[in-house]
Parts: structure tokens; sequence; C-alpha cells
């Protein structure tokens, strides 16, 4: 059974392919709202990562602890071979429905 996407997940996936192998919390919310315009909470960022690992559609690891995050550490995202399929196939229906809506939505 394929795995289906909500919008926000599908954001943050391509956010994290964007930004391996240094796709952590700050700059995947920073690129989202750059690319979208959309206001991104940590709170949202974090739930959604956390949901999208136990899919099985992202993988975490720990970083050093680095002093000028006050010797906290960073957890890095990566996309795991069910979420590359996942958002490929997201993009791909995304593609092929907006296909035949592309010329009204141009229409005034």
């Amino acid at each position: 059974m394929p795995t289906w996407l909500g919008e926000f997940e599908q954001l943050v996936l391509f956010a994290v392919v964007q930004l391996e192998p240094a796709a952590y919390g700050a700059p995947i919310g920073a690129l989202i709202e750059e690319r979208t315009g959309r206001s991104v909470s940590s709170g949202a960022l974090y739930t959604t990562l956390e949901r999208l690992e136990r899919r099985g559609l992202v993988g975490s690891t720990w970083g050093e602890p680095t002093p000028e995050r006050g010797g906290k550490r960073k957890r890095y995202y990566t996309i795991r071979p069910a979420g590359r399929e996942a958002l490929s196939r997201s993009w791909q229906a995304m593609r092929a429905l907006a296909r035949g809506a592309a010329p009204k939505l141009e229409r005034p």
C-alpha cells in the first residue's frame, strides 16, 4: 500500500532532500519559509519530522555538541528510500493533475 503525504510533509521532505547532509531544524524551516512564504513554527516542523521518522520516511542522527549552541547537539535528518519513493510519487501525481489545471489557473 503506497504511503501518501500531506502538503506540509511534502514541503519538509523537499527541504530535507535539498539540504542534505546538513538538514536540521532551523535550515529546514528557513528554506520552507523562503521558498513558499509560509510561516513555519518549530513545533509543527519537529512534530512533522518525528512523524516522518516513525513512518520510516526520514532518519536522523545527532551531531556533536557545539559551543555556539551552548553545548547542544544538532539533529540531522536524511531522507530514506521509502521517503524518496513517497515524495516522488506525490510529485508525479501533482504534476499530472497540474497539467490539466494550469491553463485554467492562468485565466483571469
